[in-house]
């Protein structure tokens, strides 16, 4: 049986990179992901990104920061 974690790692490596345009928004998901707005996602769309890219970076980003979070907390706990 796989490990659903090393699932996530795996899915979360397959990711493609990011544009450079959306560094400050993904940044954003990083750091305060509960601050963002239809703002933030306007103006990725204004820049010409599809719901779709705007979607599968915001899912890769946030999953790739819970792992690493998840890997923080493990080290500190054990």
């Amino acid at each position: 049986m796989t490990d659903p974690i090393d699932e996530l790692r795996a899915l979360a490596a397959a990711a493609p990179a990011a544009p450079p345009e959306m560094t400050a928004y993904l940044q954003k998901v990083r750091e305060r992901a509960y601050t963002i707005t239809d703002r933030d996602v306007d103006a990725l769309k204004d820049a010409g990104f599809s719901e779709d890219e705007i979607f599968e970076q915001t899912v890769a980003v946030a999953l790739a920061e819970g792992l690493r979070r998840l890997d923080a907390a493990a080290e500190a706990i054990g």
